[in-house]
């Protein structure tokens, strides 16, 4: 393709599908076009897998995007965005590749189409590496209500690693203009916590050892942990999720189980990522800080407080600066925690 285009190198910061999909993101909602060298260099299988293919059609078909390279295994691509437009849409997902993550995609896009949007999407929706559905549901799409940002989303099937076939559907409404910017600086008061427990064609067992190790580690009593039987996956599945209010922000923290992984070691990861959340006066956990960020950055601006700086979230700060004149900053405060501002309004800088 004969055009300018921003360069973009797969090998910087974590390496992996984060940068793909930021990218796609970015240049649909900006109307600005890319090309992607080394894609996923640093990951075991480089390249473009299913899923990573299915993020790059679906960002094409929500604003006729054309698109050089977008093939299996394929280590380079050009994207040229067209107009955003709202519209019916339907993507699947070949094998157990994470559903969430073409929702990821394409809601940042959607969100700022003229008309209201569906979007059903065919995968894993419980998958390792990727947000859940309860992620969204419970803690990020509430979140992302005070940008103006509105979204349902629905589960129509279950899909667990490796086996998929999972459905998700999400209706996504045109942002409400005139959101100021984001300030989240301090947490609310603690309120509720609690587990539960996914299981699907498997042991109970397993849930047993788990709810167990859970209650030796945070001191839980069997109240506070719950199982759900999940009977509508083709597959096995197994995750632990931890959910605690701190005022009206829900947070949400998994682990999930895979053959040969110890129930006990699935408990100990789950809670290990609360109990470091809950030890820190953060705002926002890693997980949320890191999805927030192109939202901030192409609207308002806004500044938070996150437990850390994770190579993700440093990796999506890079990216966004290829696409948006931003100053972006990024300092450790005294308390161990991390305070980001985005301010779209000056020129980049460092």
């Amino acid at each position: 393709m004969d055009f300018c285009m921003i360069l973009i190198d797969g090998r910087m910061g974590e390496g992996g599908g984060q940068i793909l999909r930021t990218a796609l993101s970015l240049s649909a909602a900006t109307g600005k076009a890319f090309r992607l060298i080394h894609i996923r260099k640093k990951r075991n299988k480089p390249g473009l897998r299913h899923q990573h293919l299915a993020c790059v059609n679906a960002a094409a078909e929500i604003c006729g995007g054309r698109c050089h390279g977008n093939a299996l295994q394929s280590v380079e691509l050009e994207f040229v965005p067209g107009p955003i437009r709202s519209g019916n849409f339907w993507f699947a997902i070949p094998t157990a590749g994470s559903a969430m993550q073409v929702m990821q995609t394409v809601l940042p896009v959607l969100s700022r189409a003229a008309g209201q949007s569906v979007v059903t999407v065919r995968g894993g929706t419980h998958n390792p590496g990727a947000p859940p559905f309860e992620f969204f549901t419970e803690s990020f799409l509430p979140l992302l209500r005070q940008l103006g940002i509105n979204a349902e989303m629905q589960i129509r099937k279950h899909g667990f690693y490796p086996v998929g076939g999972g459905e998700i559907a999400a209706t996504i409404h045109p942002q409400t203009a005139g959101a100021p910017a984001f300030s989240f600086h301090q947490r609310g008061e603690p309120d509720a916590a609690g587990a539960e427990i996914l299981l699907s064609w498997l042991p109970h067992v397993i849930a047993e050892r788990e709810s167990k190790a859970l209650r030796q580690k945070l001191g839980w009593p069997d109240g506070k942990i719950k199982l759900r039987e999940i009977t509508d996956s083709p597959g096995p599945g197994n995750v632990i999720m931890i959910r605690v209010k701190y005022g009206a922000q829900t947070y949400l923290f998994t682990a999930f189980g895979q053959r040969g992984k110890p129930a006990e070691q699935v408990a100990a990861e789950v809670s290990e990522a609360f109990i470091k959340f809950r030890l820190r006066n953060a705002a926002l956990d890693e997980h949320l800080a890191n999805q927030v960020l192109l939202y901030l950055a192409l609207n308002n601006g806004g500044a938070f407080t996150t437990e850390s700086l994770s190579s993700h979230t440093k990796t999506n700060l890079e990216v966004i600066k290829r696409f948006l004149e931003t100053k972006i900053n990024a300092r450790k405060k005294n308390d161990g925690c991390f305070e980001i501002s985005i301010n779209p309004s000056t020129g980049l800088t460092e």
